[in-house]
């Protein structure tokens, strides 16, 4: 589960086996990578937080995704996950 901040300032929720790569994808370092971020670029990592299995990780993301943006700035600000 991660959250990386956007050039435009959005925050754009995902989840990842292997985070480093998929951060580089986001940053167009190497191929891949979410259509949404690419004319954002560069992202920032923000918040990161480690589940046992895809389910976890994919429910987590959906109920984040639900999220206001002031309710995820406040879980960014607020987390142990939190990289910043």
């Amino acid at each position: 589960m991660y959250i990386v901040r956007c050039r435009d300032a959005t925050l754009y929720t995902g989840i990842a086996r292997d985070l480093p790569q998929r951060l580089r994808q986001h940053n167009g370092e190497t191929s891949g990578g979410p259509r949404y971020t690419r004319g954002r670029r560069p992202v920032q990592l923000v918040w990161f937080d480690a589940v046992p299995d895809r389910s976890t990780a994919l429910k987590r993301e959906a109920a984040i995704k639900k999220l206001s943006r002031l309710e995820k700035l406040l879980l960014i600000e607020t987390s142990e996950g939190c990289c910043c």
